[in-house]
C-alpha cells in the first residue's frame, strides 16, 4: 500500500468514527417532516436526474 492510500484510510475511519455520534444525536432530535418539506425534496431530487440526463445527452 502506498502512503496515500495509508492516509486516505485513516481519513476515511476518523470520518466514520467523527459521524456515527452525530448521526445518532440527529435521529434523536430529528423534527417531523411535512407536505412540502417532501415535495421540495422529490424536486430537487428530480432536478438532478434531469441534469444528469441533460449531461449525458450533451456528451
Amino acid at each position: 500500500m502506498d502512503w496515500m492510500e495509508v492516509i486516505a484510510a485513516l481519513a476515511l475511519v476518523m470520518f466514520i468514527v467523527m459521524i456515527f455520534p452525530a448521526a445518532g444525536q440527529m435521529a434523536k432530535n430529528n423534527l417531523p417532516n411535512t407536505q412540502s418539506d417532501w415535495k421540495s425534496f422529490i424536486m430537487l431530487i428530480a432536478i438532478i436526474v434531469l441534469f444528469v440526463v441533460f449531461l449525458m445527452q450533451v456528451v
